[in-house]
């Protein structure tokens, strides 16, 4: 907890956790509307994946700007301007009238939100090799906090029964507050790489943990915006209720974070990513019981087990030599970050054809498989001791 208390007792530390937080608030208030645009805009299952799959697009295109901005700016800077965009970008999902434009929209706030989270894990990463401290599993608390805020907002659907409106309050939220806040952290740089080349065999590594860090962000994505239709759908569960899967995901993904450090320090990084992805697995076993009470709980033993997967690995990228932990960071992020994007298309398109319970079996067997590259890596690294 010591790196909770260093970011709530110095302002320059809760600036970019409350950066994180705000990605999240955005993303997290889409993802509670997704049922009504659905609705509104007249689209089926397998149409609103390829809609978000708009968002994994703008994503993708920001992916191979993003370090380039970085350099040219400053990581500080280009988290503001990420703050920024997203704010301006973000209302346009609940502005939108045909399927088009929720399309386009949606691409817009995917690189908004693909360059801020970009910018803002190269910062922190900047400011813990600056002031030598660790900080990166409590800032990732702060994102999921976003998502706990967000999912409250549930309760103010039947209330302000306006999704625009809504969203504007959510944007006045993130851009009063940071004017004043992104001063904090706006001057970070980090150092610019010499060269081009990187050593095969630091990329290797690096590859194994991205695709671990795909497959978890894809599943944690899928949960974000599918949840609320399987609790609909599946379960049953009444109107009220739909958002409470997503709700206390995000309240055991939070505390889970903030306890992160701590476990790593005790049981070390490997252990760790096998025993989150065990909890999840059991998570997911409750979760396809169907029974309201099992599924809901099921959700929140997901969201404890997802919530040191990506801040471990990548504690693990920044720990190699070979390449700046800046950029490795960011080619786990990257690979994470494009899976929590792709994840829901790939869950809609399973869902309009075989159906929401298949698609959930399919997340679980997926959190197996990364089980078992978890254990090879834990295996790899004490043959290599």
């Amino acid at each position: 907890m010591s790196s909770l208390g260093l970011i709530l007792s110095n302002r320059r530390y809760w600036a970019p956790a409350y950066a994180f937080m705000c990605l999240n608030l955005i993303y997290g208030t889409w993802a509670i509307y997704i049922p009504t645009i659905k609705e509104t805009i007249g689209i089926n299952k397998s149409e609103l994946g390829l809609a978000i799959f708009a968002m994994a697009l703008g994503n993708f295109f920001i992916l191979t700007l993003a370090p380039k901005i970085n350099d040219v700016l400053g990581c500080g800077r280009s988290t503001k301007l990420g703050l920024l965009a997203l704010c301006v970008f973000g209302v346009g999902p609940y502005l939108a009238h045909s399927y088009i434009t929720l399309c386009i929209t949606l691409f817009l706030v995917g690189a908004a939100q693909g360059f801020l989270d970009v910018s803002m894990n190269a910062t922190v990463s900047q400011i813990e090799k600056n002031d030598k401290v660790t900080l990166m599993a409590a800032m990732h608390g702060f994102f999921s906090l976003g998502g706990v805020a967000a999912g409250l907002g549930t309760f103010l659907i039947p209330i302000l029964n306006a999704p625009v409106v809504h969203s504007l309050l959510i944007v006045l939220l993130i851009a009063i507050p940071n004017y004043s806040l992104s001063k904090q952290y706006e001057s970070v740089t980090a150092p610019i790489a010499k060269g081009s080349k990187r050593p095969s065999n630091a990329l290797r590594p690096l590859i194994l943990l991205g695709i671990i860090s795909l497959v978890a962000m894809g599943s944690e994505g899928a949960i974000v915006d599918w949840s609320g239709l399987y609790l609909e759908e599946i379960v049953k569960v009444n109107t009220a209720w739909i958002g409470a899967g997503f709700l206390v995901f995000s309240i055991t993904m939070t505390l889970g974070r903030f306890l992160g450090d701590g476990l790593s320090t005790r049981l070390g990084s490997e252990k760790v990513l096998i025993l989150g992805i065990l909890t999840s697995v059991i998570g997911y076993l409750a979760v396809l019981t169907a029974d309201s009470t099992f599924s809901v709980i099921g959700f929140a033993i997901i969201g404890a087990g997802f919530s040191v997967l990506v801040p471990e690995l990548f504690r693990m990228a920044g720990k190699q030599e070979q390449i700046p932990s800046s950029k490795a960071i960011a080619i786990v992020a990257g690979f994470g970050y494009s899976g929590f994007l792709t994840g829901p298309v790939i869950l809609g398109i399973t869902a309009e054809t075989f159906g929401l319970t298949t698609s959930y079996y399919g997340l679980t067997s997926a959190a197996i498989i990364i089980g078992l590259l978890s254990i090879y890596l834990s295996i790899k690294k004490r043959r290599s001791n």
